[in-house]
């Protein structure tokens, strides 16, 4: 009699028996286990979740030892190390082990979480590999010290940092990087202006960056500051794109508005007996009105025009001092180290950060860095707005969803854009917290 693996692959398996072996209950040997759950994970509908739930928590020193050993089949090491499966301490074992191939650690580095990339970076291996390195360097959950190990070990211009050292001097950082400048004086001037030279919401923007204090800039500035000269030269770039951070509506307008405004002609008394005469025709406004869409998409494009016109430190400063509309733009930079600095602004209400936790259009780097704020996690409708979000990373959202309530849960279960996944937990937690409240 063959494998049990070969007659899962030809299908000679019953029902009962295949449920078996997706909570891997057969008695087969550990590795053979564990080939048959990857296998029913990747190419079984019908129990794919199952053995996927098994497989999450399967026994470690087991999956340990499959980790390690260059003879386990190469199915189990690529979902063993595919990001979405990962377990953070099996990695160390897969980079050492010669049958995971460096392609798939080129993967896992694009999006590795911030203890994968510690590990990979105490890796021999990965330090020696340029291709793996070079995904490293765009992980937009890089630290500065960590980056700076990085662009060290791909030049080999200065010395190597030992393994084990991962921490970089603030002092040299912070002598990088030149004193932060008042944003205002890289800004565009407001051309519209009161009695006392300035407008009101150029006044109220100014109250509130006088609020944040320099040392605030100056601390961000210096602990990013490797990151920065890293993103130095990158313009302004929304993610989703410009036509869906602005509206449709915004250009045609901005159209309108550079085109020169035609001469008024001098009133007659039969042209305006002809105008009353006729209904549904409006008054004639007087020269320089502007309708209320229009000026707030003229003081949109204001914002969009000073945001275009900084470079990197200066949206950063922008992200920290500016206001709530500035801070609306910014959370959606391309650039990571702008967005981020979005989330250390002083001034940012829970009511935006829950907007920002339901965000499609942010990096995953953002919908990350929120949960590591407990000033945010003590907030529920930012938990369950992550949860919601289907841009949220899967192990993100599976560790927030036991913190929801039996209606949300409920409500999340039937959300067909939130992963599969995530649904079938929620309803399995909505089903217990229903046991659990009819047993009372």
């Amino acid at each position: 009699m063959g494998r049990m693996i070969d007659q899962i692959r030809a299908s000679k398996l019953p029902s009962n028996m295949m449920q078996f072996a997706a909570r891997g209950a057969l008695s087969v040997p550990p590795d053979e286990n564990l080939e048959i759950l990857v296998y029913l994970a990747t190419h079984n509908k019908v129990f794919g979740d199952l053995a996927r739930m098994t497989l999450a928590g399967w026994d470690e020193k087991a999956s340990l030892a499959a980790a390690s050993d260059p003879k386990t089949a190469r199915e189990v090491l690529d979902y063993l190390v595919s990001p979405d499966n990962l377990r953070s301490k099996l990695l160390p074992a897969l980079l050492e082990n010669p049958s995971v191939p460096e392609s798939e650690f080129a993967k896992l580095a694009i999006s590795a979480s911030a203890e994968n990339i510690g590990a990979m970076l105490r890796s021999e291996r990965v330090r020696k590999a340029p291709g793996i390195l070079e995904r490293l360097r765009s992980n937009p959950y890089l630290k500065a010290n960590e980056a700076g190990i990085v662009a060290n070990l791909l030049s080999r211009a200065e010395p190597v940092v030992p393994p084990a050292q991962f921490e970089s001097s603030p002092s040299a950082i912070a002598d990088a990087i030149p004193p932060a400048t008042a944003v205002a004086s890289e800004r565009p001037a407001d051309t519209t202006k009161t009695e006392t030279g300035k407008t009101d919401t150029a006044k109220t923007a100014e109250a509130e960056e006088d609020d944040v204090p320099e040392e605030a800039v100056a601390a961000y500035l210096a602990e990013h500051a490797t990151e920065i000269v890293a993103s130095e030269g990158k313009p302004f770039q929304p993610i989703g794109g410009i036509m869906e951070l602005l509206g449709a509506d915004y250009f045609p307008v901005s159209a309108v508005q550079d085109a020169p405004a035609p001469e008024p002609k001098p009133a007659t008394a039969s042209s305006a007996s002809a105008a009353a005469a006729k209904p549904g025709m409006s008054a004639v406004k007087p020269a320089g009105h502007v309708t209320p869409e229009v000026k707030g998409l003229a003081k949109r494009e204001n914002t969009m025009q000073k945001i275009n016109g900084l470079d990197v430190k200066g949206r950063i400063q922008l992200a920290l001092k500016g206001n709530k509309e500035e801070r609306s733009i910014l959370i959606r930079d391309g650039t990571k180290v702008v967005a981020l600095a979005v989330l250390e602004a002083p001034k940012l209400s829970d009511g935006e950060v829950e907007k920002f936790a339901l965000q499609k259009n942010v990096l995953e780097a953002v919908l990350r860095q929120i949960p590591l704020k407990r000033r945010f996690m003590k907030n529920y409708i930012v938990v369950r707005n992550l949860v919601a979000n289907p841009r949220t990373p899967l192990d993100l959202a599976m560790g927030l969803v036991k913190h929801l309530i039996a209606v949300d849960l409920k409500n999340i279960s039937a959300n067909k854009e939130v992963s599969e996944t995530v649904r079938k937990m929620a309803l399995k937690m909505y089903k217990q917290k229903m046991d659990a409240a009819n047993k009372k």
